[in-house]
């Protein structure tokens, strides 16, 4: 029998009638306990940003719209326990299998949102070569979605390693790969959003090299 990738225990999935009548594969390998534990962002979030909690523009929004900067980002689940757990072991364990999990919810999220190019974050030459892997197009793989690789990024100090003042007060790690056309209407895909500063950088250099809108998603915020 199959084990939970998240909890090892064997897998039982409850089986309901919508995945029976639309012949729906399940091939997450998570059970239902565990899945659970995952919490969707609720109806009260910042509509810019969508932090939990807010009813109206969050303090993150505020200072980007302060520097004249709009924020346009959605997020579908919040950065619980569950959630930094689950990141620490696919991001920087290295635990790829677990790129499975979101699929499901990753399909239907970008299923209305074709008619924009998904632009995935990059990940350093020095990540990549430490964790093998770019741990967004490893979500986006697995669910079948189409991107485009516009963006590269240069070696710096992890996020997860730095303060929320060191992370507002970074320089732009980003630069356009060459010889890349920009596509017009982008849409960044990242797995967690904390402060919006990586969005923000990457949204400045598509916009600055021809991009006509940016808008961006993460998996967490």
């Amino acid at each position: 029998m199959t084990a939970c990738l998240l909890c090892q225990q064997a897998l039982k999935k409850r089986t309901l009638f919508s995945d029976i009548f639309l012949l729906k594969k399940e091939k997450e390998g998570v059970c239902t306990d565990c899945k659970e534990k995952f919490l969707l962002i609720s109806e009260t979030h910042c509509p810019t940003c969508f932090k939990e909690g807010e009813n109206k523009s969050c303090s993150d929004c505020l200072y980007w719209n302060e520097k004249g900067m709009t924020v346009a980002h959605e997020s579908l689940y919040r950065y619980n326990t569950q959630m930094a757990d689950y990141i620490s072991r696919y991001k920087f364990a290295g635990d790829y299998l677990l790129r499975n999990v979101f699929m499901a919810e990753l399909k239907n999220y970008f299923g209305d949102k074709m008619d924009k190019t998904l632009v995935p974050i990059p990940v350093s030459k020095q990540r990549m070569a430490e964790r093998g892997f770019n741990q967004v197009i490893g979500l986006l793989t697995v669910a079948g979605l189409s991107f485009q690789e516009v963006l590269q990024k240069e070696d710096t100090q992890k996020q997860s390693e730095k303060t929320r003042q060191e992370r507002l007060a970074l320089c732009q790690p980003f630069s356009i790969i060459e010889k890349v056309a920009i596509p017009s209407n982008i849409l960044l895909v990242d797995d967690v959003y904390t402060t919006g500063t990586t969005i923000q950088f990457a949204k400045q250099i598509l916009m600055k090299n021809g991009a006509k809108t940016v808008t961006s998603f993460s998996l967490a915020r």
